[in-house]
Order: structure tokens, then sequence, then C-alpha cells
């Protein structure tokens, strides 16, 4: 969940963005009070955000059956919401013989977090998803988005998308490089700075208990994609999000199957057990401000050894 507050550069409008249609509004969305205190520009952002939760929603669930074969199953206690001063979350979790375990939480912001930043907050939301595959071939994914307005016309467009890999398979993490490079080649950026980013963490994290992901994956915890252009920073990490995550998920049912050694299931062992260390001890979000219950069942993968 790592995540670092955006700078305080103000950022220009976004009308060129609307005029060109790329952020066309879903057609319905759920009734906000905060997203009517926008400019027209940054609720159309958005409200663009809005839908793209839904459809992730609904899309990545319903992968999640395919690939456990309709078997996917969600007790009562795998949908959670909670309320903090801060935020509002809502948790939901769906589990299987070949998704070990695929957990989506949502936070709305309600103010400016403890230590974040100094401002007032006037509309936030994080998503994020993290899937356990059965097959130890194939590593943790977590993937996160983040949009968030301020009263003072400035925003924030973040995220985080990468691999904990135990066992390393050097072509799927290629593949996973050239989904990233591709789509930062078509915003005429190189990912350099943030794949980087997602391998040191922020000054936040403490880095002896910190996860160790692939550098196959970018962190958005850091300088603007576009400086004084939010919704063209949005655009960029919200598609990479949709093709980072496609191509993520196919790596399953191509290792699904494919034998594995007992190094294979002791990596993967390390690997979860480091990201609960994370999640405790080095990752701000989870170790600090977000409840217990809440990242606990979102994120941690359904089995730790120690």
């Amino acid at each position: 969940m790592e995540r670092k507050t955006r700078s305080r550069r103000a950022l220009a409008p976004v009308a060129g963005a609307l005029l060109a249609g790329v952020l066309a509004l879903p057609a319905t969305a759920p009734a906000d009070a905060r997203i009517e205190r926008l400019s027209p520009e940054h609720k159309a952002l958005a409200l663009r955000m809005v839908g793209f939760m839904d459809r992730a929603d609904q899309k990545y669930f319903a992968r999640a059956l395919v690939l456990n074969g309709n078997e996917s199953t969600a007790s009562p206690g795998d949908s959670l919401t909670r309320e903090t001063d801060d935020s509002i979350y809502a948790v939901r979790v769906t589990r299987g013989p070949v998704v070990e375990k695929l957990g989506r939480m949502l936070a709305e912001g309600k103010k400016t977090q403890p230590g974040r930043r100094e401002g007032v907050l006037v509309w936030s939301r994080f998503y994020s998803i993290d899937v356990h595959p059965k097959t130890p071939l194939v590593g943790m994914l977590h993937a996160t988005l983040v949009l968030q307005f301020y009263e003072d016309g400035t925003g924030f467009a973040g995220g985080w998308l990468g691999v904990m890999n135990g066992t390393r398979v050097d072509e799927d993490m290629q593949l996973l490089t050239n989904v990233v490079d591709t789509h930062f080649a078509g915003y005429g950026k190189s990912p350099g700075v943030y794949r980087s980013l997602i391998v040191k963490g922020t000054e936040d994290t403490i880095a002896d208990f910190r996860r160790r992901p692939d550098p196959s994956g970018v962190s958005f915890y850091g300088p603007p994609l576009f400086p004084g252009d939010v919704a063209r920073s949005y655009m960029l990490i919200e598609g990479l999000f949709e093709k980072f995550t496609d191509a993520y998920l196919g790596l399953i049912p191509r290792r699904t199957g494919v034998p594995m050694s007992a190094k294979d299931l002791a990596s993967q062992e390390a690997m979860r057990k480091r990201w609960l260390v994370d999640q405790l001890f080095s990752d701000p979000f989870a170790s600090k401000l977000v409840p217990f219950e809440v990242w606990s069942l979102a994120n941690v993968p359904p089995t730790v050894n120690f």
C-alpha cells in the first residue's frame, strides 16, 4: 500500500483533456457530496476513477472466478467496512483453488491523514487489488491507484504496480517489463525513475523490514509524471494499472500445473512472510494509518508460515 503524499506544486486545469474526450464520464455514479465541491475538470476526473473502480471490480473478480474453475468462494467474513476519523474503508475478498485469495480495498478519504501533509482534502480515493496465486511460480500482485484533490485547487495522482516473487521466472517478469516500457513509450516517457522508486521505496519505509518487489514494476509515489497536469498523469497510471494487472493474471494459468520443487514452495513461504512483516513494520500506510483488520483482510496472504 506504500503511499507518499503529492507535492505542493500547483496543477493546471485539465480542460484540454476534457475537450479531447479522454475524461468520459460513467453513465451512473453514486451520490457524493464531496465531489460536488470540485471544479468541473476535477469532478470529471474523479467520476472517471469511480467508473474505473466499478469496472475493475467486475473484471477482476470475474477473472478470479474463471481461473478458479467457477469454484471461487467468499465467506461472510470476506467483506468488511470500517470508518475512522480520516477514511472510510471497504474490503472485498474471493478465494479459490488457483487464485487462493484476491482482495480489494477501497478507501474514501474524509480529511488529510495525520503526518501526510498540510492542506484541506476535498476528495480522495485509494483503490488496491492484491492477488495470491496457489502456484509458487507466480508471485503476489500488489496494484494500487490513488487520486486526491485539495481545497487549494491542487491534486495528486499516484499508484504502485508490482510483483513480489518467490521463485522468479525471468520470462514472465520480462513480459511485465515490456508492458510497462510500451505503455510509458506511448506517452513519450521513460519508466526509469519510477522503476527505481519501486525498488527503494519512499523515505517513510523501513528498509530492514521492507517487501522485495521485482524491478519489472513501478511506483508513482514520487515526482509527478506530468508536472502541472494531473489528468494526464492519472491517465497513464490508470491505463497501466489495467494493462499490468491483465498481463499478470495471464501468468497464472500459464504456470498453474507446472511442476514445482520444495525450494519453490519455500521461496513462496519466505515471500509471503516478508510481505506480512512489511505491512506490520515498514509500510507507513498499513503500520500507522489503516486498521489492522482492514489491511490484513485486503492484502495478507491466505497462509503465512513461521
